[in-house]
């Protein structure tokens, strides 16, 4: 047994110039975790050809994926434990040593081990940003800074090859990663000087290491499963059982990591299914466009990486009216009903693409996917936190961040498997037929969620 702070319900007043300051630097963290995501992407040729293992490259962004997915329950459920900025700072040095240690790998078993440690901090960064600022932020004013958040959430995923790209060809693919060392330190300095989070009374809890422990191999098993990593004959059954004793143990926790009766919320249920089809969508948006612009209709590698720019505008200027509105006004139900129905549209339109389809039409239909995330990510995690006690809020975070993750391994590996059915444009096709549907099922999702008044306070 250890002694841990519980959650305070609020943070004490800090001044708007401070709030920024803290909001600001939370946002920096999380947008060198969503670059990392990403940004090896464009280094990889460079990379085999520095050190070999091609037959491992994919594992270079796999592991970080993996790692991301299966820790953030685990950091939200120790923010809300131990207090949320000690477990912040805490990834933040953890993902800034990982960084440097990538840049120093000397063949790709090396570069792979450290990219999972790497993920490891980086899943913390993320969760860690969400929950502070639903500490520090009441519900009702939560939208607005959300909607920065989910601008710079969709800066990092999109921008990360085209910075990547430039990195590597002025510097070299190690300062990818040597790159993080100042960042990191500045954000490590500033969070611990600027954020300011209230002292909590200590009381005795359980840390759930078993929970913990399951709940890694069942996600890890169940993202290895969904890219074809592995044997089968292995995988499923371990990956089955972890999943079935991660179930028993935390109904008998005292203090479970994920605990299951957050899923007794419809709210919760609904914003898990919605933000799983956001990852679907995204991730499988941002993966195929590109490879279909280049391979069929021509386009260059830094052309089609430009041509996802509208899809960033769109998801910029769509989460900032969604958050400013719902701030301003209370309501958000009608955001991510529009914007799912947003991204079906647009994911119909792509799925009709063929060599001859104009820039025009491609760039129109990238920009209702762009709208539609943008109206519906962040979203999805302020509903969440609105949902459950302040106590919660981390392990609500983080729900929704995996299942995001999850939902962009899953749909990347389903798209992959549509893209081998026949010729490149038929499997296009066959991709953005299948997205644009799991897009319609989470508008029926998103019409049902129940529009809870939001909080004026943190509690």
């Amino acid at each position: 047994m250890v002694v841990a702070p519980p959650l305070p319900g609020a943070a004490p007043p800090m001044s708007p110039a401070r709030l920024r300051a803290a909001f600001a630097v939370l946002l920096l963290g999380m947008l060198l975790a969503m670059l990392d995501t990403t940004v090896v992407g464009t280094a990889m040729p460079t990379i085999v050809a520095q050190l070999g293992g091609l037959d491992q490259l994919s594992w270079v962004v796999t592991a970080y994926t993996l790692t991301t997915a299966a820790s953030t329950p685990i950091w939200g459920k120790l923010g809300d434990l131990y207090g949320r900025k000690g477990v912040h700072l805490s990834a933040i040095a953890l993902f800034t040593v990982a960084s440097v240690a990538c840049g120093f790998a000397q063949d790709m078993t090396q570069l792979i081990a450290f990219r999972a440690v790497q993920g490891l901090g980086g899943g913390g960064l993320a969760v860690g940003a969400l929950s502070l600022i639903g500490v520090l932020v009441p519900p009702r004013e939560r939208g607005r800074y959300q909607g920065l958040t989910a601008s710079v959430m969709a800066a990092g995923q999109i921008g990360g090859p085209l910075f990547g790209g430039l990195v590597t060809s002025f510097l070299g693919w190690r300062w990818n990663f040597y790159l993080n060392l100042p960042l990191g330190l500045v954000v490590l300095a500033a969070t611990a000087f600027v954020l300011v989070v209230p002292p909590a009374p200590r009381r005795r809890v359980h840390l759930d290491v078993a929970g913990a422990l399951l709940l890694t191999t069942a996600v890890t098993g169940l993202l290895l499963l969904t890219t074809g990593t592995g044997p089968l004959v292995v995988l499923l059954p371990v990956t089955v059982v972890a999943f079935g004793a991660f179930v028993v143990v935390e109904r008998r926790s005292s203090e479970p990591v994920l605990p299951l009766s957050l899923f007794a919320e419809r709210n919760i249920r609904l914003t898990t299914a919605v933000i799983f089809v956001v990852g679907v969508v995204s991730f499988g948006t941002i993966t195929f466009v590109p490879l279909f612009q280049q391979t069929v209709q021509g386009a260059s590698a830094s052309g089609s990486g430009t041509l996802l720019l509208p899809m960033t505008l769109a998801v910029v200027v769509a989460s900032q009216v969604a958050g400013r509105v719902s701030s301003r006004t209370g309501r958000y139900r009608i955001f991510p009903i529009i914007g799912t129905l947003a991204m079906s549209a647009g994911c119909a339109v792509l799925a009709t693409a063929h060599a001859g389809t104009p820039v025009w039409l491609t760039s129109g239909a990238l920009v209702l996917v762009g709208a539609g995330l943008g109206l519906s990510t962040q979203l999805m995690t302020l509903i969440a936190q609105n949902t459950v006690p302040a106590a919660e809020i981390g392990v609500a975070t983080a729900n929704t961040t995996m299942f995001r993750t999850i939902g962009g391994a899953i749909g990347t590996s389903v798209f992959g498997a549509l893209l081998a059915t026949g010729p490149l444009v038929t499997g296009t096709s066959h991709i953005f037929t299948v997205a644009a549907l799991a897009a319609g099922l989470a508008a029926v999702a998103a019409w049902r969620i129940r529009e809870v008044p939001l909080r004026s306070g943190a509690q």
